[in-house]
């Protein structure tokens, strides 16, 4: 059995720099629980093409992926969920397949209901939150 990659980002804009995150609408058991937007990576797909896909498909906005954030987070026998920090080129988020999105500061990552999976995540946001230097995009 293959392993699923699931991509997310953590689309950053603003000074002082925020994060776009999304509020999920279905399963059931996890609508009204926070996450950064993305999805599945496809067959034959490259996980920067999966997420620049899954940006304009979940919110409508184009981002250019830079980096990765941390490392990968199993969140099932054979689920990683694989997270980037990526730029907002152009359009902006709506949410077009969750409840809401919203963009964050760093002080405000704690007042959300995260995925419990993305807890990992996070604590990574936390730790790897870009500042004023690294000329983040508008």
């Amino acid at each position: 059995m293959s392993t699923t990659v699931i991509v997310a980002a953590a689309i950053v804009a603003g000074d002082p720099v925020r994060v776009l995150a999304a509020q999920r609408s279905y399963p059931a058991e996890l609508a009204g629980l926070w996450e950064l937007p993305g999805g599945k990576v496809h067959d034959g797909e490259s996980d920067v093409d999966a997420l620049v896909r899954e940006c304009r498909e979940e919110l409508g906005v184009d981002v250019r992926p830079t980096h990765r954030l941390a490392d990968d987070v199993a969140i099932g026998a054979q689920t990683l969920l694989r997270v980037w920090w990526a730029e907002l080129v152009r359009g902006e988020p709506s949410a077009l397949e969750h409840q809401a999105v919203r963009w964050i500061g760093r002080e405000d990552i704690n007042a959300l209901p995260w995925l419990p999976s993305d807890a990992p995540v996070v604590a990574a946001l936390h730790a790897d939150w870009p500042g004023p230097a690294d000329n983040v995009r508008e």
